[in-house]
């Protein structure tokens, strides 16, 4: 009876963000089971595969905590003129009605392909239930996590896009998802007539179905008045810290120092995560200025030096809400830092908002380069972390479970002659 090798695979000479020098990971039945300055020659096997890293920076893959997989890759089918919010729903609201599980699925896909290679490993996408389009995205979106299970793990936030009490139907669909695989559930109270009634009702499928919650938030630019505080209050009073994120919170952009410090306080002291959305939030937010216009994006690295938990996302892909997007977290995360004038001091935490964060506020508790894990890695071609977010580094290659997911290999120059 031949006996079985100690690893699976090895990765060699790996850069880690948490290591001085490099490191081999070894790994066994799709998980890691050590990582040493080097493994031994007697821990192997004739059996084991061995991939040379080359000293090259490995992550436990890219997180990307808000994407809308249902509605991108839109450009071509309406008009892309539009100048607010509420613009942009109107007129996906007006395409959603035709579409079909094929069409979705089709779409989708493109996306995930292009996170895939772009070093995603971890994905939750908001999937818009309503009686316009039924189940159908459901169905479709559901039938992409099985389907690319192979290289990435995509959770369904299911949400009411259009409102909640004020659309007649879209409740008793939302109960028929959760029961149906949804793994978290949203909401969208600035489209609701009552806002208040809608975060309750929203909460209250939350406990029943023991979800998280994810919430499209507070998105413009006027801080008179907003649904921050009942939110935290709705959390605060059913013991759910730690299980609420809010996306866009733009208005958070707009406080003076004094009421930021208080907001900052209240999500610190509830357990209420943000998540930035760069692409989205820029390209929507400040468009009726002349002059000055104002950037609207969260300072999600200063929120999170406070206390706050945060994340960068993708949000949308080629579609009225972003008519840009190549779902490429380490660019968004650039975009982000470019924006927010984050300084070299915080590019750690740059990589750290579309990394190890956006994991924690999904509560992904298997997630990272750690003995017991899934052997999920991408290795980006550069040797110095703190470049990651500088310089865009190619992602060079991908394993899922220990399965080697892409290569992407190193373009070549021709000189003259």
């Amino acid at each position: 009876m031949t006996a079985q090798p100690a690893f699976d695979l090895i990765f060699r000479d790996t850069l880690l963000r948490s290591s001085a020098a490099p490191v081999d990971i070894g790994v066994k039945g799709g998980r890691i089971a050590a990582i040493e300055p080097k493994l031994t020659s007697e821990k192997l096997a004739c059996e084991t595969v061995e991939v040379d890293v080359g000293g090259r920076l490995a992550l436990p893959g890219f997180v990307d905590s808000h994407i809308h997989l249902d509605k991108a890759c839109l450009l071509g089918r309406c008009g892309h003129n539009h100048g607010s919010v509420s613009d942009a729903i109107r007129a996906v609201a007006g395409m959603k009605k035709d579409f079909t599980v094929e069409d979705v699925y089709a779409r989708g896909a493109r996306v995930l392909e292009r996170a895939i290679v772009h070093g995603t490993t971890r994905m939750r996408t908001h999937v818009e239930i309503d009686p316009r389009i039924a189940l159908r995205g459901f169905e479709a979106v559901k039938a992409l996590k099985r389907d690319y299970a192979w290289a990435l793990d995509l959770s369904l936030c299911v949400f009411p896009q259009e409102g909640l009490t004020n659309d007649p139907g879209s409740e008793e669909l939302l109960v028929q998802a959760l029961r149906d695989g949804g793994e978290a559930i949203g909401g969208c109270p600035y489209m609701d007539t009552d806002p208040n009634a809608h975060l309750e009702r929203i909460f209250d499928l939350a406990q029943e179905f023991d979800v998280d919650i994810d919430l499209h938030l507070d998105f413009d630019l006027d801080p008179s008045w907003w649904h921050l505080d009942e939110v935290c209050r709705q959390t605060e009073r059913r013991n759910y810290g730690g299980r609420v994120a809010i996306g866009h919170a733009t208005k958070l952009s707009a406080l003076p120092p004094e009421r930021m410090k208080a907001a900052t306080a209240q999500l610190a002291k509830s357990g209420v995560a943000v998540t930035v959305l760069p692409a989205t939030d820029l390209y929507l937010m400040g468009r009726e200025a002349t002059h000055n216009v104002p950037r609207g994006l969260t300072l999600a690295h200063k929120l999170t030096g406070d206390g706050v938990l945060c994340s960068v996302a993708t949000n949308n892909v080629l579609n009225p809400f972003t008519p840009f997007g190549d779902a490429s977290l380490l660019r968004m995360a650039n975009f982000y830092a470019n924006v927010a004038h984050a300084s070299v001091s915080d590019f750690d935490t740059c990589l750290d908002l579309v990394t190890e964060l956006p994991a924690r506020l999904m509560n992904l508790g298997d997630y990272g380069i750690k003995i017991g894990n899934p052997a999920d890695l991408v290795v980006l071609d550069t040797q110095d972390s703190r470049f990651a977010i500088a310089e865009l580094p190619d992602i060079v290659m991908g394993f899922k479970a220990g399965r080697q997911t892409f290569e992407r290999p190193r373009a070549t120059l021709f000189g003259p002659g």
